[in-house]
């Protein structure tokens, strides 16, 4: 139904600082459309993307909400909120691209105020130190159980969330999904699994936090 955004401006010198778009990405791309009727229901008018490396997820969005809605994107890569501005203008989208930690700066002005939150962290398995040190590792390196980054975020999306909203994660096994879930609901908020899928050694799943009214 909405077409896949066009990358074909990145180059392989690109993802030598960037995340490439992969089973992940496109896992996340699926998901939203699978469930266009339900993002359709809640109108977003606000929605950020956490972690946006290429900006293939930006982009999507962006079109799939079209221009009821504004569009932030954050990387703390300067290559990646480069890269992600580069692939908006490919796609005659845009988003306000902002290079920050997660979404930390937003907070407490929009507190409240966001429809819609994407994330595709950091979730591999790996030792601590590989953990945000500055070259392409950190894109995927997620530490102990792959949550090192995660749980940085995760306390603030509550925070964020309007009432009508709704946060998607990409996430893998190993980070201990039912973890997250209890996390999740202490702060108010309930999970969904739109998508899972299998890529390599990896099960992928699509988690969707909404707020228990």
């Amino acid at each position: 139904m909405f077409e896949t955004p066009d990358i074909s401006h990145l180059k392989a010198k690109d993802y030598e600082h960037v995340y490439e778009p992969a089973e992940d990405t496109f896992l996340l791309l699926d998901a939203l459309q699978k469930d266009y009727a339900f993002i359709q229901k809640i109108r977003p008018t606000l929605c950020i993307e956490v972690g946006c490396g290429s900006g293939t997820v930006t982009s999507f969005v962006s079109k799939l909400l079209g221009s009821s809605a504004h569009c932030l994107a954050t990387d703390i890569n300067g290559h990646a909120t480069l890269a992600t501005m580069k692939t908006a203008l490919q796609n005659r989208q845009s988003p306000d691209v902002i290079q920050m930690d997660l979404a930390t700066s937003f907070l407490p002005r929009l507190h409240g105020q966001v429809d819609l939150i994407l994330f595709n962290p950091p979730y591999v398995v790996t030792p601590s130190q590989e953990v945000g040190i500055s070259d392409i590792t950190s894109s995927w390196a997620g530490g102990v159980n792959g949550m090192e980054v995660t749980n940085r975020f995760l306390p603030c999306v509550c925070k964020l969330l309007s009432t009508k909203s709704a946060f998607y994660m990409v996430a893998v096994k190993e980070n201990k999904i039912d973890k997250i879930e209890q996390q999740m609901l202490a702060t108010g908020l309930m999970m969904e699994e739109v998508l899972k899928r299998n890529a390599g050694p990896e099960r992928l799943f699509i988690l969707k936090f909404t707020r228990i009214m």
